[in-house]
């Protein structure tokens, strides 16, 4: 298994390119299946979850290929298998999201339950029940989600028993080739979520409220294939801008957008960063000064991001002052508070609240990741400790974060990967 190494102490300066959002390429490969034509999908990350969904599709008998303009090019066309295996749905959460469009399309999906990051409880009972007021007959058997429309979905008005990313994409896709129309209240209104709406919207489909939590979809008949651009990733931006932050340093971001980042470039300016935002880009700046601490909350999109908030906690570790991060989404996420106590922290846990007294550095140690922005935030702590740290179990980091370790090193990070 590989680790990270990362020698502490270097403040970050200099300029990288955001790659695509990972939360964003995954639904839109999913709604690949919705097609009648070939798809061209373009900037999608290289990451291990992009590379899993292809191998997905690619289990189902679709055509994946490369092309010359290094966009992905999915044929729906030469599908051939409606059922998501265990073994490739086991490694990643998102792989539930071929259920909708595959049920739509084919009129039956065998999807089994899926795995992914071990951050609390994330039931898919919302995908099921939104599927079955469209008239599918769901059944639950031997680990697999079996879902059967024989005649085709029908619309629905469906309200959402809480905001959910993953339903809301799912019932979406479904939606769209469902007969008359269908109604998603106290629907996700995530910027990832606006995303496959605009590229359903390039396939053909008729969908209103889009970014609004209610959306209105009026089924049609065929979508047809087309060639699509993810957006850029806005985790990935805020990590490498709080990375900046806490250590003192500057750094300029290109291929982004700061309008789906307000509630982390707001929380940025209140620990003292200055900010320069462009068309495509973001800068920071600190000016060599230390954070200042900041109090959050994670709440559903506009509000902060519940992905943001372990990387945030790194930050308060060695900010000036004392902060409080309180994670509503999912109960798990603070797990990796014990860690940066082994780092020299000093975060006290209060059911689901970090309190945070920042010192001025943290002491390198052997570390270990138990989910995606946990491992991010033990790269941020690494980096303002003195010393060596080991951040072990990185498979859950190369999940999320395309090539973490080369746009470190561009960033003067002593940072490299060795073999476990």
């Amino acid at each position: 298994m590989d680790k990270l190494i990362i020698q502490g102490g270097t403040r970050i300066s200099g300029e990288i390119r955001i790659s695509g959002s990972k939360n964003s390429g995954l639904p839109i490969l999913a709604a690949c299946l919705l097609a009648d034509s070939p798809m061209d999908i373009c900037n999608l990350p290289h990451l291990n979850d992009i590379t899993t969904m292809l191998a997905l599709l690619r289990c189902m008998g679709v055509g994946v290929t490369i092309n010359e303009k290094m966009c992905v090019e999915v044929d729906p066309t030469t599908l051939t298998d409606t059922e998501a295996p265990y073994e490739l749905v086991k490694t990643m959460r998102a792989s539930i999201l071929v259920l909708g469009p595959t049920l739509a399309k084919y009129g039956k999906a065998d999807v089994s339950f899926p795995g992914g990051c071990a951050i609390g409880s994330r039931p898919v009972d919302i995908h099921l029940s939104g599927l079955e007021a469209m008239g599918a007959e769901i059944a639950v058997e031997g680990g697999y989600i079996r879902a059967r429309a024989p005649n085709g979905l029908k619309g629905a008005h469906f309200v959402m028993d809480k905001v959910t990313v993953g339903g809301t994409e799912n019932l979406l896709m479904a939606a769209v080739l469902a007969k008359g129309k269908t109604v998603l209240e106290n629907a996700a209104r995530e910027p990832e979520i606006v995303d496959l709406a605009d590229c359903l919207v390039a396939m053909g489909a008729k969908i209103s409220g889009i970014g609004t939590d209610r959306l209105e979809i009026e089924g049609v008949e065929r979508l047809r294939g087309c060639t699509y651009t993810v957006m850029p990733d806005r985790i990935e931006t805020g990590t490498y801008l709080v990375a900046a932050a806490a250590t003192g340093g500057s750094v300029k971001l290109r291929d982004t957008r700061a309008d789906i980042l307000t509630a982390v470039l707001q929380k940025l300016e209140e620990a003292g960063a200055e900010l320069e935002i462009g068309e495509s880009t973001i800068s920071l700046d600190m000016h060599g000064k230390r954070p200042k601490a900041v109090n959050l909350r994670t709440a559903p999109y506009p509000a902060f991001p519940t992905d943001m908030q372990s990387q945030f906690t790194a930050m308060n570790a060695v900010a000036e002052g004392t902060g409080a991060v309180t994670e509503t989404i999912f109960e798990n996420r603070l797990v990796q508070v014990n860690e940066l106590n082994r780092m020299g922290a000093n975060i006290k846990l209060e059911g689901n609240t970090a309190l945070i007294q920042g010192v001025p550095r943290l002491k390198g140690a052997p570390v270990m990741a138990s989910d995606l922005r946990a491992s991010a935030s033990l790269v941020i702590a690494g980096m303002v400790a003195d010393g060596e740290t080991v951040v072990d179990r990185i498979y859950h980091i190369d999940r999320g974060y395309e090539c973490i370790e080369e746009k470190l090193q561009q960033l003067g990070v002593n940072i490299r990967r060795v073999p476990g």
